[in-house]
């Protein structure tokens, strides 16, 4: 290993010692000078003990313009997130009323005449859809997109389920959810399906009716016990309700590859990979959620609307989507729901309109195609994070030129839990360490920081390529390639005719862009925020406060009593944009959750399924928990991980309990052999 790659996989580290350091090295030699009663001498060398200022100038005043640079970014992190979470709250009430609007238009014409009404939902707002469709600036047309824009293609959509110990409980009821889809079962015919019957909120009529097939995927793991039995009993039970239902066993015996669910997305993607012709890929998008995930009606509707809307930029695009933590917030303590709000925050700070970096939070869809093209999702340790991982793999194999679309279409998700509802104090406890788990888990994605280190070095050498080839997933098994075909061996072919030559007949190839900086700087600033923000404004609120303590009351040698002024009011700006992104929050959540229960109600999984709803009065204590939640799951879970990357990188893969409909005691696979 060179010493770079070993330094850039300890980055949060490194960057966590040197600012101690810096910090020690300047709040001591203040301290020195102004509390032992030195003097301001320079000329007289037999006089006692004498400071000059300028010794140490340099230093200090490294310390605190880097304190004003953190500060700054503290500054900006919530009022972006703010931002987005009005930005997203915003189109999805617009959208609830244009369809509530078009349902009413709809029974008005329906009870005025009984000729079919297929054709007069043919156009749609085209204002609807830019302010939904694309997280990308300049990517929508708001002048001259209808549906007779799409061609009537069939899109394939390969949802994986990727789980490791998870509860059958939750399984099957995130297979419940996605079974109630019309769509789960057939392929869409608009002439079939008249738009009354998708009467959401928040979706597009004619997004679901585009033709479209859901498979759906469940991504085992081996080192699980009865993990094949467990799968055959949930097939067994929902074939009758998909399409096509299969489940993966990711084989416990490969070298490098660790429990999780980034093994068993990458080694379900390759088996769906083998199912697919060349011609076909460019049209199968695989979609990873969570075990827990529940996504809405709309969601592969909307991916579809875009996705065949947009054909040239189609296979180099990935789609994101919002998350939102409804089912079971009233039964956790406080500071476990203000922590998931918060992450939540983090994931919705790139998802608003005109963000060209936006990576995902747990649920994402990739273009086949593209899989193919990044040599699929990775395995080892580092990609711990595997959505974020997923994020990056893409976005510098396209050289930063990755397109990313918002999907507003929020996905349901739990709050960690430990099961201490209900049990006092020691409840709260467990629950709190159940969260403080999971937050380790996030902050271990650290590693990733490294990871795109290494690849924009990679990036920068090879910036003058212009063409890049690649083989279909699955090619990968019978050998130890990523997927990548080298070009020297096709050099003396016409890229066009790659895919008639012989042994290349599987060869497919693209043009390159050059990089884009511009995004890549984007990128880093994003990554810094994530993994090495929460430990330096810890360790900088800390040190400017004791910088403040030692020079209370000396004169200003070096004029730096301004700054430390500003980030003071950029510290209590900060906490102030926090309290205004969970009073914004309140509209979002109870936008989700009214369309949530109106699914669920309408598929007829009301009974026992959580719904959390919130309010400013009921969730007053959320607002007083917010200086609590930053450094417990926050600074210290990413300070503990960066300190343990220096003696390792492998992490336990836990899974978190997850709150599911109240039902019958199911029996274990273990039981039930």
């Amino acid at each position: 290993m060179s010493l770079f790659a070993w330094c850039s996989r300890r980055a949060g580290g490194l960057a966590m010692l040197a600012t101690i350091a810096l910090c020690w090295w300047v709040i001591a030699g203040e301290y020195r000078a102004h509390r032992h009663g030195y003097k301001y001498k320079s000329n007289d060398s037999l006089s006692a003990p004498h400071y000059d200022p300028h010794d140490n100038a340099i230093w200090v005043k490294t310390f605190v313009y880097y304190a004003l640079v953190i500060h700054i970014l503290v500054f900006c992190f919530p009022l972006r997130s703010c931002w987005a979470v009005f930005n997203i709250t915003k189109s999805l009430q617009k959208s609830a009323r244009a369809r509530t609007l078009k349902d009413i238009k709809f029974s008005y014409r329906r009870r005025s005449s009984s000729v079919s009404l297929a054709s007069s939902e043919t156009l749609i707002s085209s204002r609807e859809l830019s302010s939904t469709s694309s997280s990308e600036a300049g990517d929508v047309d708001t002048d001259c997109y209808t549906d007779a824009d799409i061609a009537p293609d069939r899109i394939i959509h390969a949802i994986v389920i990727p789980n490791y110990k998870e509860e059958n409980d939750t399984l099957r009821e995130t297979l419940d959810v996605l079974a109630s889809h019309p769509q789960a079962r057939n392929t869409y015919d608009v002439s079939e399906r008249p738009s009354q019957e998708y009467s959401i909120p928040g979706s597009f009529p004619r997004a679901n009716n585009l033709p479209q097939i859901i498979q759906v995927y469940l991504a085992m793991e081996q080192r699980e016990e009865n993990a094949e039995l467990k799968a055959s009993r949930l097939i067994n039970e929902f074939s009758r309700k998909f399409r096509f239902i299969d489940f993966t066993i990711h084989p416990s015996d490969i070298p490098g590859e660790l429990a999780g669910k980034g093994s068993n997305m990458a080694w379900a993607a390759r088996k769906l990979s083998e199912r697919y012709l060349i011609g076909q890929r460019k049209d199968v998008i695989v979609t990873g959620i969570d075990a827990d995930s529940h996504l809405s009606t709309n969601y592969f509707g909307l991916v579809t609307t875009m996705h065949m809307s947009y054909p040239d930029k189609a296979t180099t695009t990935l789609y994101s989507a919002p998350i939102i933590f409804d089912r079971n917030a009233h039964n956790v303590p406080a500071i476990v729901r203000v922590a998931d709000v918060l992450w939540s925050a983090a994931g919705m700070s790139g998802l608003y309109e005109g963000s060209s970096v936006a990576p995902p939070t747990s649920v994402y869809s990739v273009p086949l195609e593209l899989v193919d093209r990044v040599g699929g999702w990775d395995c080892d340790s580092e990609a711990i994070g595997e959505d974020l991982h997923m994020y990056l793999k893409c976005f510098f194999a396209l050289n930063g030129n990755l397109t990313v679309r918002t999907v507003l279409s929020p996905v349901s998700q739990t709050n960690v839990s430990g099961g201490g509802f209900g049990k006092g104090l020691s409840g709260i406890k467990m629950d709190i360490q159940a969260r403080y788990k999971q937050a380790k888990r996030h902050m271990w994605g650290a590693l990733d920081t490294g990871y795109a280190l290494r690849k924009v070095v990679e990036v920068w050498r090879e910036r003058k390529r212009t063409s890049r080839v690649w083989r279909p997933l699955h090619t990968s098994l019978n050998d130890e390639s990523d997927g990548y075909v080298p070009e020297s061996q096709l050099n003396s072919a016409d890229p066009e005719a790659i895919p008639e030559s012989g042994i290349f007949s599987d060869v497919m190839t693209d043009t390159l862009k050059g990089p884009n900086y511009e995004r890549i700087i984007v990128l880093f600033h994003r990554l810094f925020e994530a993994h090495f923000l929460p430990v330096q404004m810890t360790i900088m609120v800390v040190a400017t406060t004791l910088f403040a303590w030692v020079t209370d009351g000396v004169e200003d040698a070096h004029e730096v009593a301004w700054i430390m002024r500003v980030c003071n009011i950029l510290r209590t700006v900060g906490f102030m944009e926090v309290a205004l992104y969970l009073a914004l929050y309140e509209g979002f959540h109870r936008v989700c959750v009214d369309s949530r229960e109106k699914e669920m109600s309408d598929a007829d999984l009301t009974k026992g399924m959580h719904f959390s709803r919130r309010s400013i009065k009921n969730n007053i204590i959320d607002y007083v928990m917010v200086p609590l939640v930053a450094p417990i799951f926050g600074s210290i879970p990413c300070a503990q991980a960066q300190i343990c990357h220096f003696w390792t990188l492998d992490l336990v893969y836990t899974v978190s309990k997850k709150a599911t409909r109240k039902r019958a005691k199911s029996l274990t696979a273990g039981e039930l052999v």
